[in-house]
């Protein structure tokens, strides 16, 4: 419902994450509440927050375990800031945490809200395991017995293999295709050359590189507490010296014919972002400059095997709703890569402006699922 006669503009005043790291690796005690609480603990020391009651927090993981189903409340509540301040919870895979900052923009673009918080985390590192229905179903039998031998009996039926658990993954549910089998398929089709993927990859990690040895992303970073004491503060992409030698000498990771590998597509990291939104009004008056406003936004699906190709129609259905001078030339510039979509996809980087994310593309920055997408959405500076 909207609060008097006028949508407020929107802006975006702040954006932090903690350090992007390959899972498995330096966050592998870590679990998604932790990562959450951290980046939302420095937005609140980076803001003056302490104690301060934000409208809202809304948050999200792709990947988490049943009893984190109030995970952002509860990492609202070891951040600092006010114990009235609500948490919700959402999910809308890779793309959960620009579904956080829209979701919160409408509510202050309509007036219900002034200022909020918006995030994602996620970790390959501590997964929910998941076994099989048949052990599920023996456990809830002898939950329901209401004798000792109806408790007991089901366990007579245990065999070995309901004990096997279900590996995780973030495949397609209907298809059950990976993120890089999906782009196989892609690239097939379009014609995308093994040769243009590499290409693409070696100058994403060369601009990463140089970004992190410019500093240029020191500023958004923020330290993690690890359990053994210590503190984690950089990222662990790029990959240093990465020449097309190198990359070209790797073998297919998904298909045995196949054009992906390793090297020219992403990683799956452990990580997570938030940002900070307000009315721009109540910004300007805060004396806070706006990294970015939100003009427009708009979602797209696809058929379940090329769900890698969404942001196509995405792209498109903005355009026509927000169209302005010069915007439609950038919309036209994606139309006309077609088959190069998928590299102008990993590199979110709008052509003619200056952002963050011109340093690099997912494949030299390591992509963590939930984040990366809130995360790009104040890259302008």
């Amino acid at each position: 419902m909207l609060v008097g006669t006028n949508p407020r503009r929107v802006a975006i005043v702040g954006g932090l994450r903690i350090p992007f790291v390959r899972g498995n690796g330096a966050y592998a005690r870590v679990g998604n509440q932790e990562m959450l609480t951290a980046t939302l603990r420095g937005m609140v020391e980076r803001y003056d927050l302490q104690g301060r009651l934000v409208d809202e927090v809304a948050a999200g993981a792709v990947m988490k375990h049943s009893s984190q189903w109030n995970l952002t409340r509860e990492s609202v509540l070891g951040s600092g800031l006010a114990a009235e301040t609500p948490g919700l919870d959402l999910q809308r895979a890779c793309g959960t945490s620009l579904e956080a900052a829209i979701s919160l923009g409408n509510k202050i673009a309509l007036g219900q809200i002034d200022c909020a918080i918006a995030a994602g985390v996620d970790t390959v590192s501590d997964p929910p395991v998941v076994y099989p229905k048949s052990f599920q179903q023996l456990l809830l039998r002898s939950y329901r017995g209401k004798t000792f031998g109806e408790r007991v009996g089901p366990w007579f039926g245990l065999r070995l293999k309901s004990l096997m658990p279900v590996l995780p993954g973030v495949a397609e549910p209907r298809t059950g295709l990976s993120m890089g089998e999906s782009t196989e398929l892609m690239v097939k089709t379009w014609g995308i050359t093994r040769a243009e993927q590499d290409a693409f990859a070696v100058e994403s990690q060369r601009r990463a590189d140089a970004a992190l040895k410019a500093c240029v992303f020191t500023d958004e970073l923020v330290r993690v507490p690890l359990t053994d004491g210590t503190t984690f503060a950089k990222d662990e992409y790029p990959r240093s010296g990465t020449t097309l030698e190198s990359v070209a000498k790797l073998k297919p990771a998904f298909k045995q014919d196949g054009t992906v590998t390793a090297a020219n597509s992403s990683s799956i990291s452990d990580g997570a972002a938030a940002l900070v939104l307000m009315r721009r009004s109540t910004a300007e008056r805060a004396g806070l400059a706006p990294l970015a406003v939100i003009a427009g936004h708009s979602t797209h699906a696809q058929e379940p095997g090329w769900f890698t190709t969404a942001p196509v129609g995405a792209i498109r259905k903005l355009f026509e709703r927000k169209a302005q001078p010069g915007e439609e030339q950038h919309a036209s510039l994606l139309e006309r890569a077609k088959g190069r979509l998928m590299l102008a996809r990993r590199a979110p980087v709008i052509p003619g402006r200056d952002r963050k994310a011109d340093y690099a593309g997912h494949a030299g920055c390591g992509p963590e699922l939930a984040a990366t997408a809130g995360l790009c959405a104040g890259a302008p500076r």
